[in-house]
This record gives structure tokens, sequence and C-alpha cells, in this order.
């Protein structure tokens, strides 16, 4: 079977079977959910399983919802992709638009989030929420929700960012240390963390969401301002000496792009770590720069690495709740 994009592919389901059905109830629809097509990054090896003719229902009510529910029957196969598994409908949800923004985002008032409820949501469900396509939304709630959460408030962005910075500079001077110590394995390791956390970090330069670790290279291969062979180089490098090199070009490109982007003056020079033969970018400074006073624990998906809390929203604000709780979040000092 040729390969559609999955978003074309539950426009054409909306179009074609769904809008019909309707008729004349209000309603919102599109795909806004999870998915590698809502990201865009969907390829014909996507379509094994959780991909096709797809698409989310909002109506105003649950009393509603059950009824349009009812009168939306798909059939067997749309353009010959499969649209049941074992005898159930899997392509088509509708929900009461208010029961769904509550239970997929975790938020009590979806268009106007408070600091807490920015730092509690991942980054992937941003991406995912404010990703993908709305086909129809008579109601407006949807896209109000989609326009709010379209990307951090400036105070909320220089925060998060200056807790990227943070968290490397607590690993900068390990590709060394481990180095010298015949730990090559453990540099190589620490190499990849590191790059990884500056390949975060310049997404949210560029005011994008970082998705999960599967998307995470290929969104940052869209973005013109890393420098990806740099980052490449220091993945490979079979030296630790050269690893330090090729992360240190990376992190001074991200101080240099920082200072564009916020302002800020910082030299982006590496220089020495105290009084050992390793080098570092002092990534701190920047972070202190950026946000001179508040406790770098930074966005839920900063600290925590569980998929089985960051893929559940309702999870990952528990979490931020504890964190707030025990005294250690952004807004204790």
């Amino acid at each position: 079977m040729e390969f559609t994009p999955g978003l074309a592919v539950s426009r054409r389901l909306y179009d074609e079977v769904v809008a019909p059905a309707l008729g004349a109830v209000p309603h919102a629809a599109g795909r806004v959910d999870s998915g590698s097509d809502v990201l865009g990054f969907d390829t014909a090896r996507s379509m094994d399983h959780d991909w096709g003719p797809r698409l989310q229902v909002f109506v105003r009510d649950r009393a509603t919802a059950a009824a349009a529910r009812a009168g939306i029957v798909l059939p067997e196969t749309f353009h010959g992709i499969p649209t049941r598994d074992h005898g159930e409908q899997i392509g088509v949800t509708v929900d009461a638009l208010d029961d769904y923004l509550t239970a997929s985002l975790a938020l009590p008032d979806p268009a106007n989030p408070t600091t807490d409820d920015w730092l509690a949501l991942p980054t992937q469900r941003l991406a995912e929420f404010t990703g993908g396509a709305v086909f129809r939304d008579d109601l407006g709630g949807l896209t109000a929700a989609r326009e709010a959460l379209r990307w951090y408030p400036d105070d909320v962005w220089r925060y998060v960012v200056a807790a990227q910075w943070m968290r490397i500079d607590q690993e900068e001077p390990f590709v060394g240390r481990c180095g010298e110590l015949g730990d090559d394995l453990g540099s190589r390791i620490v190499a990849a963390r590191l790059a990884r956390d500056l390949m975060r970090l310049f997404l949210l330069l560029e005011r994008r969401y970082p998705p999960y670790s599967k998307w995470l290279g290929t969104a940052v291969a869209k973005i013109s301002t890393a420098p990806h062979e740099a980052l490449r180089k220091a993945v490979r490098a079979d030296d630790w000496r050269q690893r330090e090199h090729h992360l240190l070009e990376a992190a001074t490109r991200a101080g240099e792009r920082t200072n564009e982007v916020f302002g800020t003056a910082e030299d982006p020079t590496p220089r020495p770590f105290h009084d050992r033969p390793i080098m570092v970018l002092g990534a701190a400074r920047f972070a202190r720069a950026l946000e001179p006073e508040r406790p770098m624990t930074g966005a839920v998906d900063q600290w925590v690495d569980s998929t089985d809390v960051l893929s559940l929203v309702g999870r990952a604000r528990a979490a931020a709740r504890g964190l707030n709780r025990a005294g250690l979040g952004p807004n204790d000092r």
C-alpha cells in the first residue's frame, strides 16, 4: 500500500465519513492525541500499529457525545486501511470537550495555565496537543486551549531554559574525569547524556517542545541553528578528549544562541574545570544569567525520566505536586 501521512488519512476520514454522520451537531474534530503522525514524523513503518484513520470528536456534553458516538459507523476498511481491531472500532473517539481536556492535560483551566501547570506538563504532550491538526471547531474551546499552550510564557521559558543549562553544568566535567580514569564506557555514556541535553536545549531555544527520545533526533534535524556535526562527532568519538572538544563546540554554540535569544551577555568561551586538565563551558553561568533566584528543578521532564510517569499527565502532575509539597519546587527558596 502506498504511504499517505496519517494526518491526511485522518482528514479524509473526517470529510468522507465522520462529518456527514454528525450533520448539524456542533462539534470540534481533529488529531491532537498521540502518535508519530500527530508530530508529522510518521513513515510507512508507522503503519504496523496505532496508525491510520483516527481522529477525535468533541461536543458540548456527555449526552450529546453518547448520541454522536452511536451515530458514527465506520466501514471495515477505509481506503484499504482497517478501522477495527477484533471487531472494536478504534479509529474515532467522541467526548465532551471539557472532559477530554481535563483528562488529557490534567489542567483545571486549559485556556489559562498557571506556572505550576506549565511545569507539570511533559513537553511530549505539549508537542502533541499543539501539533497535529484541527479539522473543525464550532465550539472554540479546543482552538483556545491549543493557542494558550502553543508556547511557554516568557518567564516560564527562561526558567525552563535555565534548568536545562543547569543539567548540563551538573555533568559536563565527567566526560573528562571518566576518561582520565580509563573509564571509556563511562565517558561515552556521559557524552551521550550531554548530547541529549544539548539537543533538548536547542529545541527549547527555538521555541520547540522536545519530543521523547524516539523523535528527538528527528526534531533536532529540523533546527538549522543546532550544531549537528559537532553533536554527531561527540557521540562517535573514540577518545575522551575528542568527545570533550566536540561537546564544547556544541555547548559554545548553545551559549551564543542563548545570548542571541534572551539578550544575555555571558562569554561562551570554554575554560578549565578548576585546576584539572578538563575543559568545560561553565554552564551554570548561563543558568544563573537567566534565572538568578529560583531552584533549578525545571519542568517535570527535566527531572523525571520514567515513561510510566511522563506518558500519563495525571501522574506527571502528581509528581510535580509532590516536589512542591516537599519544598523543592521552582517557587520555593
